[in-house]
């Protein structure tokens, strides 16, 4: 005779398979998410510092990164400020980027998650090459970020979680003190706190023409003069090789309101340290302090220069 199964112990059994269904689930996104985690957290070669700015006397935070790290910070906060967005608001992302891809701009994560901040294709992010471009990845960041209501007064991993909805929302946390050191110099807020040494290791061409469309793309088409460049700024002469720098004049104002002059300057020089091995510069000039690969920042005898931010290319 067939054995008789009752109703009460079939449904036991569909819902003992159905939790045992989901923990694979939950088991599968976790392995991917700590996957991403490994390799992102994976040890690299720490060539830029940041330092607070009591650094110098050892009583400060420091925190160091590679330069494909610092380029990519630098790329998140000029995004943002060029946008309008507070010193806040640099912070959140940076944060957000620390945790989801570990500042690199890799090409992998859970599911279809791509890029600096691990943003989907399939969710209405963009393409696979929109994000994996830091520049267009981090102003889609901040334009959600800007449509959460006082995202400014809110706790930092609830600002984050409401724009990139993770999984692991508490996880933001722990690199807030991280990120509030690289905005307040990727910002401009802290003088010459960023040093980077990058190893040159490709006999790659420096190219003023690079420098300045990467200023551009970045920061704005605002952020150089619209005259015609001189020979004195990068531009050689046709036929002829160009010069071996380019200035970037500072203005005391921005997107979204008045700056600090001398604020904006230290935000321009210290993006041109974090991107000095993807741009080979080899010498960056700001208000009578030079920065020079290999040996870092200086002081001049004179506080001259305040006006514009001299960047020299290697030769």
């Amino acid at each position: 005779m067939p054995r008789t199964v009752s109703p009460t112990r079939r449904h036991t059994g569909r819902s003992r398979r159905f939790r045992i269904a989901a923990g694979f689930v939950v088991l599968a996104s976790l392995g991917g998410y700590l996957t991403v985690q490994y390799i992102t957290g994976s040890k690299v070669s720490e060539a830029c510092t940041v330092e607070s700015a009591d650094g110098s006397a050892g009583k400060g935070r420091t925190y160091r990164m590679s330069p494909q790290q610092a380029s990519n910070a630098a790329t998140i906060s000029a995004v943002g400020i060029s946008r309008g967005m507070p010193e806040r608001a640099v912070t959140i992302a940076l944060a957000t980027a620390l945790q989801e891809s570990g500042l690199r701009n890799i090409d992998h994560g859970d599911r279809d998650s791509l890029g600096l901040f691990q943003q989907r294709p399939s969710q209405g992010w963009g393409t696979e090459k929109q994000i994996l471009d830091p520049v267009y990845s981090a102003g889609e960041f901040y334009r959600h970020l800007a449509e959460v209501p006082g995202y400014s007064r809110l706790p930092l991993t609830v600002a984050a979680q409401r724009v990139q909805r993770s999984g692991f929302p508490q996880a933001y946390a722990k690199h807030e003190p991280d990120a509030a050191l690289l905005a307040a110099a990727l910002t401009g807020r802290t003088p010459a706190a960023l040093n980077c040494t990058p190893p040159r290791a490709t006999a790659a061409r420096a190219d003023a023409a690079k420098v300045r469309a990467e200023l551009v793309r970045t920061f704005g088409k605002d952020v150089l003069p619209t005259k015609k460049p001189s020979p004195q700024d990068g531009a050689g002469a046709a036929g002829a090789p160009a010069t071996s720098a380019v200035s970037v004049p500072v203005r005391a104002a921005r997107a979204g309101g008045g700056v600090d002059s001398a604020r904006r300057g230290w935000e321009l020089a210290h993006w041109a340290v974090a991107q000095s091995e993807v741009l080979h510069l080899d010498e960056v000039a700001y208000a009578g302090r030079v920065w020079k690969a290999g040996s870092g920042w200086r002081t001049e005898g004179t506080e001259s220069g305040t006006t514009e931010v001299r960047m020299r290319l290697a030769r």
